[in-house]
């Protein structure tokens, strides 16, 4: 089950793209397999579509899900814990990819929300991108869950149709990572803050946990006058980063980023600078970012759960279905643990088992 390495199959493809402008009804779903020169054995046979029964006897469901672009490793890990645990209890999970491009997103859902689905759950890439199909899809009594990311601002989740919020704690996260920055820095010096997408609900809230710890630190500058947005694009924040560096005429002591992605595209500038002894810290804490932190590329990374946030949202949505919970029933919110990992924290080796793709679990 060890998807990350598998092609994907022609009719995946035209759902995970969208290059199929039809809704994708079961209907749809033909009719793509058809236009792709697939019979129906093989539309049987793929990943987005199974019997209607799963070997328990139970009932397959049916489940949207989209998170803000497949194009990041963090998202990619989620997409490949959905598929999983779809798999184990029979949940045809068809994916809308974000391709990090609200407006593509929106699209992308409102082209689905008439479709027949038993549950919802989305990530979208702004908070509030996705609220007027999310509300839709409340008129015609269909479950959405948040994932990571608030649908919109948490005091009108369930008037917008979110009946629960399943994130880890996006401030202490972010505290974690710049607290271990500041630690090792000696709690003086230049520093480096990268953002990402500025209409995210994580990305504010981790900029807020980075200015909660900073303000402890009065002998910390941040280099720029503060967080520079770079909307998850690792292209952006290199040329950023580089940019920052270049400017600065005394070594740079540290850097915090919003995710492992952007710091891993952009250490590879310190080398053979005034720079190169600079402590980076970032969040995301999977495969690539701790083998980073193993390998001494990154400081530290905080762990955003991504297996459990899209796998919790896949096994909760089919409790829901399966027995009937009234929204009453279902708690607004879910927090999930997020721990700092560093080569001294002790849970390095763990982190990397849990969050192997042949796991999903963390």
């Amino acid at each position: 089950m060890n998807r990350p390495n598998q092609s994907l199959n022609p009719l995946k493809e035209i759902i995970m793209s969208g290059a199929d402008s039809s809704r994708t009804t079961r209907r749809g779903l033909l009719k793509a397999a058809s236009s792709a020169g697939l019979g129906l054995g093989a539309l049987l046979a793929g990943c987005n579509a199974s019997p209607s029964t799963n070997p328990s006897g139970r009932p397959r469901l049916r489940a949207a899900f989209s998170n803000a672009g497949l194009q990041g490793t963090w998202n990619k890990l989620g997409y490949d814990a959905a598929m999983l645990w779809g798999d184990l209890l029979g949940v045809e999970v068809v994916w809308f990819d974000g391709e990090f491009d609200g407006q593509k997103q929106r699209e992308k859902i409102e082209l689905i929300v008439d479709d027949d689905w038993d549950f919802c759950a989305f990530q979208p890439h702004q908070t509030g991108i996705l609220e007027e199909p999310v509300k839709r899809l409340k008129q015609r009594g269909i479950p959405v869950i948040s994932m990571d990311t608030l649908l919109v601002e948490r005091p009108r989740l369930r008037e917008a149709g979110v009946w629960i919020e399943i994130a880890p704690d996006q401030i202490a996260m972010a505290e974690a990572s710049t607290r271990y920055l500041m630690e090792k820095i000696g709690g003086k010096g230049k520093v480096i803050h990268i953002g990402g997408e500025s209409g995210h609900s994580g990305a504010q809230d981790r900029a807020r946990g980075f200015n909660q710890v900073l303000a402890k630190y009065p002998e910390v500058e941040v280099v720029g006058q503060g967080v520079r947005w770079c909307n998850w694009k690792t292209e952006i924040a290199r040329n950023t980063f580089e940019t920052l560096l270049q400017e600065s005429q005394e070594p740079i002591a540290g850097a915090f980023f919003h995710n492992d992605d952007m710091a891993l595209a952009c250490t590879p500038a310190l080398a053979g600078t005034r720079h190169e002894k600079m402590v980076v810290t970032g969040v995301d804490g999977q495969k690539a970012g701790l083998a980073a932190v193993r390998d001494g590329q990154l400081a530290a990374t905080s762990v955003n759960p991504t297996c459990m946030i899209h796998g919790y949202s896949l096994i909760i949505g089919q409790f829901i279905v399966r027995n009937k919970e009234p929204i009453d029933d279902v708690p607004q919110q879910i927090i999930l643990p997020s721990p700092l990992v560093s080569r001294e924290s002790g849970n390095l080796d763990a982190m990397l088992f849990l969050s192997d793709p042949r796991h999903c679990l963390v």
